[in-house]
């Protein structure tokens, strides 16, 4: 029964920070960039050791079951 009434008060208390946390009122102007296109940014190598990593590890969990 206090669990219950703790995890209600953090509950509370988190969703009023991410409240003021979400004012719209100071948006910053976005920058222009006048005809040069930003450089995209390079997630394949990373992102697919990760990717091969999870396979691994499932395909081995799976297995071993």
């Amino acid at each position: 029964m206090q669990n219950k009434y703790k995890l209600i008060l953090l509950v509370f208390l988190l969703a009023g920070t991410t409240c003021f946390a979400q004012s719209g009122s100071n948006i910053p102007p976005t920058p222009s960039t006048k005809g040069v296109t930003p450089p995209g940014t390079p997630i394949d190598g990373g992102l697919s050791i990760l990717i091969a990593a999870g396979a691994f590890y499932g395909i081995k969990k799976s297995l071993k079951r």
